[in-house]
């Protein structure tokens, strides 16, 4: 299995070619994106190499999908959904060039993501981790359905949410954004 291309009304969400490393590298670098996605900002060399293993381990031995997410060909995001042990299931990811923030691209980013983990993947719950200071996030996410169903306290001190959206409750037009 190849990772597909998924549409939204605005977005192409595209499996990523080695010519996005200068975008990924420059979104994974921008520390108002960075502090919220795994373990905060990284040094330039880390992201190049998590740039690799994109096509060295995740598309080369098939283990999850992910993507490059563009409005109007503009790389703007990435997206990617993966088995994860922390929730006990399959996680979405995203993150937004801060240029982009604001105008509802992620909210079509979680819905095409959780939409393909129903869907196509077959699954019966999409999670979420949020740092609990991220707001904006926890926001999104509660608008498409998403429910907080426990806290983790980091090794830092600091608290991630982790939020379930089940398939049962889409089924039922729960999951509609409102």
């Amino acid at each position: 299995m190849t990772t597909p291309a998924l549409h939204t009304a605005r977005l192409r969400l595209v499996p990523y070619t080695p010519d996005d490393e200068e975008d990924f590298v420059a979104l994974f670098q921008d520390t108002l994106v960075s502090r919220w996605l795994g373990e905060g900002p990284q040094a330039e060399a880390e992201d190049r190499a998590l740039f690799g293993r994109i096509f060295s381990k995740v598309y080369a031995q098939d283990l999850f999908d992910v993507w490059a997410v563009r409005h109007e060909d503009r790389f703007v995001g990435h997206a990617e959904i993966k088995p994860s042990t922390g929730v006990g299931g399959h996680e979405i990811v995203y993150a937004l060039a801060a240029t982009a923030w604001g105008q509802g691209f992620g909210t079509e980013i979680a819905q095409a993501l959780t939409g393909y983990g129903f869907d196509t993947l077959g699954l019966n719950e999409v999670h979420a981790t949020v740092a609990a200071d991220n707001t904006a996030s926890l926001a999104l996410l509660g608008r498409i359905g998403f429910r907080h169903v426990r806290d983790t306290v980091e090794d830092d001190g600091s608290t991630t949410r982790v939020l379930t959206r089940s398939a049962e409750s889409d089924a039922a037009g729960a999951g509609q954004p409102r």
